[in-house]
């Protein structure tokens, strides 16, 4: 199984504040690695030969500090632009469309901005899912708002913020998928509706909501985990407090 991931990094973070508009949250620092490098660290762990950086926003900087890191990592980088990632996400989506086609293996879709343990790939992998995407229970909207997945009857009904309704459990997603090959055409189909028409402004999000509503998703739980989203300062403070010690506990 040639495993491929595409790694989506190409908006600008603007919510961390003006102190890292000239850096990338990609790069930021937890335990001497960056985001970047604990990604492919945990990506060769799980066994992924590809892996698949969709850039935009300091895009050169990106590429230098893959190019610092591909000697270190067997896998097989090459990175893909985003020329116009101060529109909607949903852009993103659609210049990695070659990646996409013709798959014949499961690729995971991935945001860039979370600190997490391998263990979380690794749940996802093998879920008897063909099509799955990850959720914590506890989730909180004290300081942001998070994409919400209500689950009825064991499958995800939803995927937005702000979602209100009757479900067996709610989580928050992580923002990592595993998409079989039967269900990128429809994926494929939906980002190219948005992005070459009205929605250019969308979010990936609004794609994956489409599949979601269309009972595409299957879920793993994996809220014993610790992991945190970085669009913050004060999510920098938590991930070097709280989650990378975890993770390190964790030993993976």
């Amino acid at each position: 199984m040639a495993l491929k991931a595409v790694l989506y990094v190409a908006g600008r973070g603007s919510r961390l504040g003006p102190k890292y508009e000239n850096s990338h949250k990609i790069l930021l620092e937890f335990g001497g690695k960056t985001l970047l490098e604990w990604h492919m660290e945990h990506l060769v762990k799980i066994g992924a030969k590809e892996f698949v950086v969709v850039v935009g926003h300091q895009r050169e900087l990106v590429r230098k500090k893959l190019g610092d890191l591909t000697s270190k990592y067997p896998l097989k980088v090459r990175t893909i632009e985003n020329l116009d990632f101060r529109e909607g996400s949903v852009l993103s989506f659609h210049v990695s469309i070659p990646e996409l086609e013709g798959a014949q293996e499961p690729i995971l879709i991935m945001d860039g901005d979370v600190l997490y343990p391998t263990d979380m790939l690794r749940q996802l992998l093998s879920s008897k899912h063909r099509t799955a995407l990850l959720i914590d229970r506890e989730y909180s909207t004290a300081d942001d708002d998070p994409v919400l997945v209500p689950i009825k009857r064991g499958k995800p009904i939803d995927f937005r913020k702000k979602w209100t309704g009757e479900a067996d459990q709610v989580g928050e997603s992580i923002g990592f998928f595993k998409v079989d090959p039967a269900d990128l055409p429809f994926l494929i189909e939906q980002t190219k509706k948005r992005a070459t028409g009205p929605g250019r402004q969308d979010s990936y999000d609004d794609v994956l909501r489409e599949m979601v509503l269309a009972g595409r998703f299957g879920h793993e739980d994996v809220t014993r985990l610790p992991w945190t989203e970085i669009d913050f300062p004060g999510d920098i403070e938590k991930a070097e407090r709280e989650v990378l010690p975890a993770i390190l506990k964790l030993g993976r």
